[in-house]
């Protein structure tokens, strides 16, 4: 069977809802901090761990100040969302700078919780060079480097998930006008349980086809998910794709097309998370910055939540934390935080 006649297939048993059709559980979003102490930013990890959350790195070109390389390689944290903490200050501030001692400044590279720690998985081209490392941390402070030559590399914008007891990689392209590559698209699964050691596994077919830029992450069900992305713009193919499909696997080797097309726009940039038990794609980028939300029980039922308050943005950083889901700073270029809670006493 082809991926698009795969594809078809399960559209054909999809209820794609844009709005409430039926009773559906209430939420609500609230303004925590219009201006949280950390600069603003976009492409930040986002992680919860032991019970805080944590801001990692980020992107703000036009801030020489926090971010003297473009990039910077803080680290933040924060139990409530009100009250922040800069746990690693920025010490990637000039050529001095030694790689092998701590992380290089950067933005959306993958992020994850792994075997009770913080994992850093690969990075950007900004700096000239491909980031193929791997970091990662028990207290946010002090980092250690599992590899700083991912047999995955040369690649950026990857979706990286903690699935499984293993860190996945997958998709990501070369970005041959910021770092010196052959031009490549990825469409490909890798897998690694200590950071050091990676496996590449062969999908069958039908599977996703070439892509990126999804932020955050999306295990559900025992499955791992695959919600939209694309891929940026390079010399050879200089129009960029933008998907909404939705795919999903319990393996990394066979994989389910549940949405050919999603109600939600196509778009890259946007983040996924797991939320109330239902799927969430978030803001984004197509054109311009985006501020719809959108969830789901099964991956194929897709309901919008209206009314957004907060600034239309893309790379985003989500947090799911003290049974709220998060949303902080991202393209808006503002250091806002929100949270959304469920307000209904019902439950499906």
């Amino acid at each position: 069977m082809t991926l698009i006649a795969a594809c078809a297939l399960a559209a054909l048993g999809a209820v794609l809802l844009p709005g409430a059709a039926r009773a559906e559980p209430a939420y609500k979003w609230i303004p925590v901090l219009a201006r949280a102490p950390f600069a603003p930013r976009d492409g930040a990890g986002a992680l919860t761990y032991r019970g805080k959350m944590w801001l990692i790195g980020g992107w703000n070109p036009g801030d020489k100040t926090h971010f003297p390389r473009v990039c910077n390689n803080e680290v933040w944290s924060s139990e409530d969302g009100a009250n922040w903490a800069l746990v690693h200050p920025n010490t990637f501030l000039d050529q001095t700078f030694d790689p092998s001692a701590d992380w290089e400044g950067r933005h959306t590279a993958g992020y994850a919780v792994h075997r009770d720690r913080m994992w850093i998985v690969g990075g950007d081209p900004i700096q000239g060079h491909y980031q193929n490392d791997v970091w990662s941390s028990e207290d946010g402070k002090t980092w250690s480097c599992a590899t700083s030559a991912a047999p995955w590399g040369p690649r950026v914008l990857q979706y990286t998930v903690a699935f499984k007891d293993r860190l996945w990689v997958l998709g990501g392209q070369t970005l041959p006008p910021y770092g010196p590559a052959e031009e490549k698209f990825y469409r490909e699964v890798w897998a690694s349980s200590d950071g050091v050691k990676w496996e590449q596994l062969k999908p069958e077919e039908p599977f996703w086809p070439q892509r990126g830029m999804i932020g955050g992450s999306a295990v559900f069900n025992g499955r791992l998910w695959v919600l939209g992305g694309g891929t940026y713009d390079t010399p050879e193919v200089p129009q960029r794709k933008f998907l909404n499909d939705v795919w999903s696997t319990e393996d990394g080797v066979h994989w389910k097309c549940h949405v050919a097309s999603a109600p939600w726009e196509p778009r890259q940039y946007h983040d996924v998370a797991v939320f109330d038990d239902k799927l969430w794609v978030m803001e984004g980028w197509k054109g311009a910055n985006r501020n719809d939300v959108w969830y789901s029980p099964d991956g194929e039922s897709w309901h919008e939540l209206t009314d957004t308050p907060w600034a239309p943005r893309h790379a985003a950083s989500v947090f799911l934390h003290d049974n709220a889901l998060w949303m902080v700073a991202g393209n808006n270029m503002q250091p806002d935080v929100w949270k959304l809670v469920r307000t209904a006493t019902d439950r499906e």
